[in-house]
């Protein structure tokens, strides 16, 4: 059993905001939300914006060196791209003789490919290649037969906290002896079948999403994909590798209260969020920022809010949502909003809650909506809610000293 630290090595993120670290962080600080009217995706609902990843399938396939006969899909060609940036930073190759983990967190998989052609299953058997690729896990064996270099693979499938959850299970893995090295995070692609299930819901907004705002209506969807490679302190000095920050904390939780309601009083948020407090043996006034899982529901962010008073009743540091830029990711989420916490806790800036305007009556706090002052953040949390009470927080810390030019990215 490993006791010590795991440390974050390589980030790799794609989004509506862009490809890489460098498109990312210069959007956020720049306030440009990656949400538009639907380009990509075809479906009758026009009136739907999302946070659409700006490029086709073919450009994707183009940019790994794919064929462009061979079979793709979406939630996977995101995931190469996430992945192979995560490893560059990482100096991780093929090369490498370390034992490699990829675990990734995916809920739509292949529907995207399955939906398209599934009227002609029966009749055509040109598009049969695509039914193999329909389950979760299939996306993850695509992303690791691209790279050749993973010892292991796993799939987490727990909704909206599933990236978070990967995160998690790299990290066990880790602490357990069963890999060195694990790249974790998730992968997920806009697909009518979910667009479709969330419009059914009533939570989605024909504008663009307006977290912890007195005049929410719901949240607008997202794709993309974005991991973090975690190791071990053994790993890192065997490697000579610089760590990027500390993983110093993670807990799950499930309150159970609804299928996919939050609770009213926010108790397994509240739970997840002090555990993982509790694991990196930190006092809530540690925390200098909290990336909220923040959808713009009138229920998520009421029961986050009402969690995180209750968490942070000292004090509640700077909190703000980024899926007013990303949109929803779902299952990728908690992968865009952990590299994401990374990159602030690197770069000393604390992303703005785009589109708010009015304080929610019922929560002590508003959000950040303006640049604040340059700050020295030592701890960033990040929360990852899914349907069915599945609730999770992970936990970032600066590696002292990290020497590194704050404007550059690398």
């Amino acid at each position: 059993m490993y006791e010590g630290k795991i440390y974050v090595t390589g980030l790799g993120i794609v989004s509506a905001l862009g490809v890489g670290k460098e498109e990312t962080l210069s959007a956020l600080r720049g306030k440009r939300s990656g949400i538009a009217p639907i380009r990509f995706l075809h479906t009758a609902h026009s009136e739907l914006p999302a946070g659409e990843v700006k490029l086709t399938n073919e450009t994707m396939m183009q940019m790994m060196g794919i064929p462009e006969e061979e079979p793709a899909i979406r939630t996977a060609l995101t995931g190469m791209i996430a992945v192979r940036e995560a490893l560059q930073q990482a100096r991780l190759s093929q090369h490498n003789h370390s034992r490699i983990a990829l675990v990734s967190g995916t809920t739509v998989g292949g529907m995207d490919k399955t939906e398209q052609y599934y009227p002609d299953f029966l009749t055509n058997d040109s598009k049969n290649a695509y039914i193999s690729m329909h389950n979760c896990g299939a996306s993850t064996e695509l992303i690791a037969d691209r790279f050749d270099i993973f010892s292991r693979v796993a799939t987490i499938s727990t909704a909206c906290s599933s990236a978070a959850n990967a995160i998690m299970m790299g990290a066990e893995l880790i602490r357990d002896g069963r890999t060195d090295i694990a790249v974790t995070g998730g992968s997920e692609c806009l697909t009518k079948f979910h667009l479709n299930g969330f419009n059914t819901l009533m939570i989605l907004d024909k504008q663009a999403c307006r977290p912890f705002d007195r005049d929410r209506s719901g949240l607008n969807l997202g794709e993309g994909a974005a991991y973090l490679v975690l190791e071990s302190e053994e790993s890192l000095h065997r490697r000579n590798v610089q760590p990027l920050c500390l993983l110093s904390g993670y807990a799950n939780t499930c309150d159970a209260f609804h299928q996919t309601a939050s609770s009213p009083d926010g108790e397994g948020a509240y739970l997840a969020m002090m555990q993982a407090l509790d694991m990196a043996q930190l006092h809530p006034s540690d925390i200098g920022y909290i990336n909220a899982h923040g959808t713009g529901t009138p229920n998520n962010d009421l029961s986050e809010g009402i969690a995180v008073q209750r968490a942070f009743a000292t004090g509640i540091p700077p909190v703000s949502s980024t899926k007013a830029f990303t949109g929803h990711a779902t299952s990728a989420a908690g992968g865009l909003e952990a590299v994401i916490s990374v990159l602030a806790l690197q770069y000393d800036f604390i992303p703005v809650n785009l589109n708010f305007s009015s304080p929610m009556p019922e929560l002590s706090f508003t959000p950040v909506v303006t640049d604040m002052p340059e700050q020295s953040l030592r701890h960033v949390l990040s929360n990852s809610f899914g349907f069915g009470g599945n609730e999770s927080t992970v936990i970032f810390s600066a590696v002292p000293p990290i020497s590194q030019n704050k404007n550059t990215i690398q």
